[in-house]
Order: C-alpha cells, then sequence, then structure tokens
C-alpha cells in the first residue's frame, strides 16, 4: 500500500488534478445543460459557449502532452509515441461508431472525418513541423526506413478507404461481400506491421541523429531493452498512462458535444458543413498536433514522424474495419468513396509526403509546401 501510494504522489500533481477537475466538470455541466443547448441559442452566448468548450480543451490537451512527453522518455521510440497515438485513435474510432450508431442519417462520417484527418496530419501538423522545426535546426535527418513503411501502408490503406468503393462498390459503399476481405486484409496488415515495429524493425522508427540516439542509450551505450524498462517502473507506467486516458477522455466527448452547436454556428455564418468535422478532427488531434510540433522543436523529427504518419496510419488501420464491422452486423450504407477533388488533393498529399521524405533531410521548405496544400484544402472546402 505505501509503494503504492508513494508511486502515485508525484504523478497525481495539483496541476493534474485540477485539469481532470476542470474536463470532466465541464462535461458534467454540459449533460446537465443538455435541454437548454438544444433550444436557439443568441449568437453572442453561442460563441461564448464554443470558446468556453475551445478553452477547457485547450488545457486539458496540454496535460495529455505533458503525460505522454513523460511515457515517451520513460519507454523511448516507438513505444511512447505509439501509447499517445493509439489512445487517441481508439477514442476517434469509437466516437465515430457512436455517431454511425446513434439517430440520424451518418452514411459518410467515417469517410469525412478520417479524410479531415489525413489532410490535417499529412499536411497542417506535418508542414507546422517541418517549418518550425527547419528555421531553428536547418535540416533534420530522418530513418527514412521507418518513414517509407508509414508511407507505403498510407498509399494502400487509402486506396482501400477512399478509392477502390467507387469502383467496384455500390454507390460509393462495399457490398457486403467485399467488405469482408477487405476487413480480414486490413486487420491483418495492421496487426503485422505493429507486431515488426514493437519488435524486430524498432530500430526503424528511432531518431538517427547520433545526439538525440544517445539519449535512448544507457551509461554503457547499450539501449535498454523494453521489457526491462517496463518491469522496472510498472507502476508510473501505469500511472501516466490511466492519467493520459482520463484527460483524453474529456476532449473527446466535449467535441462530441459541441458538434451540434458548431453545426449551428457554421450554418448561420454559411459556412460549409464539412467545416464541422475538420474542426472536430482539429480538436480530437490536437495533443498529438501539440506533441509533434514541440518534438520538432527539439530536433526529433523521427518522433514527429512516429507521431503524425503512426496517427495516420492507426486511424485509417482501424477505422476501416470497425466501421465496415458495424456496417455488417446493422445493415447500414456506409459511404467510404471520395469526391473527385479530395482523391486528388490526398494523392497530391501522400506524393508530396513520399517526395518530403525520401530524402536524408527534411526542411523548412518541405514544410512550406505542405502548408500551402493545406491551404488549397480548405479552399476545396468552401468552393
Amino acid at each position: 500500500m505505501n509503494a503504492l501510494a508513494s508511486t502515485l504522489k508525484p504523478l497525481l500533481t495539483k496541476a493534474g488534478l485540477a485539469r481532470l477537475a476542470l474536463g470532466w466538470g465541464a462535461f458534467a455541466a454540459l449533460i446537465a445543460a443538455g435541454p437548454a443547448l438544444h433550444g436557439h441559442l443568441p449568437g453572442p452566448a453561442l460563441a461564448l459557449l464554443l470558446a468556453g468548450i475551445v478553452a477547457v480543451i485547450l488545457v486539458c490537451a496540454f496535460g495529455v502532452v505533458h503525460e505522454a512527453e513523460h511515457l515517451a522518455m520513460r519507454l523511448g521510440d516507438p513505444y511512447g509515441t505509439l501509447v499517445l497515438t493509439l489512445s487517441i485513435v481508439l477514442i476517434e474510432v469509437v466516437l465515430i461508431a457512436a455517431v454511425l450508431l446513434g439517430p440520424g442519417e451518418h452514411t459518410t462520417i467515417a469517410r469525412d472525418s478520417v479524410m479531415a484527418v489525413s489532410m490535417i496530419i499529412l499536411n497542417l501538423v506535418i508542414g507546422a513541423s517541418l517549418l518550425i522545426g527547419g528555421l531553428k535546426h536547418g535540416g533534420m535527418a530522418h530513418n527514412r526506413t521507418g518513414t517509407s513503411a508509414y508511407l507505403g501502408l498510407l498509399i494502400l490503406l487509402s486506396a482501400l478507404a477512399f478509392g477502390l468503393p467507387g469502383l467496384i462498390g455500390t454507390d460509393g459503399a462495399y457490398t457486403p461481400a467485399q467488405e469482408i476481405p477487405v476487413i480480414t486484409i486490413t486487420v491483418l496488415l495492421y496487426g503485422f506491421f505493429l507486431w515488426r515495429q514493437m519488435g524486430a524493425q524498432a530500430d526503424d522508427f528511432r531518431e538517427v541523429d547520433p545526439r538525440l540516439a544517445a539519449q535512448e542509450q544507457g551509461h554503457d551505450g547499450a539501449r535498454t531493452p523494453f521489457a526491462v524498462t517496463f518491469r522496472e517502473h510498472l507502476g508510473e507506467i501505469l500511472g501516466r498512462l490511466a492519467l493520459l486516458v482520463a484527460t483524453v477522455l474529456p476532449i473527446v466527448l466535449l467535441s462530441h458535444d459541441m458538434a451540434a452547436l458548431l453545426d449551428e454556428g457554421l450554418a448561420r455564418l454559411g459556412a460549409p458543413v464539412a467545416l464541422s468535422g475538420v474542426l472536430i478532427a482539429l480538436i480530437v488531434f490536437l495533443p498529438e498536433s501539440i506533441t509533434s510540433v514541440r518534438a520538432a522543436l527539439a530536433g526529433e523529427i523521427q518522433r514527429v514522424s512516429n507521431l503524425c504518419h503512426g496517427a495516420l496510419v492507426s486511424t485509417v488501420g482501424l477505422t476501416i474495419p470497425a466501421v465496415l464491422v458495424i456496417s455488417l452486423l446493422t445493415g447500414q450504407h456506409v459511404v467510404f468513396a471520395e469526391t473527385p477533388a479530395n482523391l486528388l488533393l490526398l494523392g497530391v498529399s501522400l506524393l508530396l509526403s513520399v517526395a518530403t521524405f525520401g530524402g536524408k533531410k527534411v526542411t523548412a521548405m518541405h514544410g512550406a509546401a505542405h502548408l500551402a496544400l493545406f491551404g488549397i484544402y480548405a479552399l476545396v472546402l468552401f468552393a
């Protein structure tokens, strides 16, 4: 009992507990005020409510970053960044499933959400990270073997998700006979990827910069095995993981509750409905975005790739089979096929990513190109 208390005491800081109380308290307040929020709120009240929710989410996001960075330092890559990636992506999948199984017609929610996440991660987050990191450090070397593995999977999974249904499916959706092999292939491929990433190919996802690589090694120059680190620091790792999940949950729950408010606000402004999905995706992946930019500032460009590309591989690799399983079980018509304009932008994004990370080093110029492409995506949204 004393050992448990001594382990948890440094983790349960006043700031951490305050963040938890603020996040869960705001969610409870929204639940209690549910009936009032369904009415027609005046414009200023709607703006203030949205600003308050975003402020709470930002506070919680910094808490997630805090726990994730401690875990990353303790576990080392790729395990540390994988913890943050999977925790956020799993909750994102649950959120999409909840919308699909809820009232109303949401045949394109999975497509719109994953497309928004793809463009945000591939261009906005990576672009900002490369621009900021490149301006501070110049050219930054990355592990090309690991990055090419990410991009190879993204090309295949994106084609399965957004391109193939429009060519062989019915009305933009896979038929039940097509869904089963697509689910099987996706799950097996993603499972094999995780097995190799956390096993024999773990070194392919670590920093190649000698200065950064030395930080992950012990005094004798050898890297401490993951099993040894996990066993020696089990209490701290499990405690921080629990705090991370407990802090991530209010972010997703609050973003889900504010979807209706966003829709109403955008409708009043005459903005496209698809912008709501983009804004929610931005909020849900805010913790990972903050961590990525901070990693770029430290020159940890492989960690940027692990966070961004790893998050997108997990998002597509988990969302496709999860949504298709729901479609099989419920008989819902789930549309994955994208519009020609979005398919073009996604293809250009993947091609640009291959060009960016195909060289030995990435620079601020690469980041500027990705940010420009995200600007074009925003233009298409409003067009």
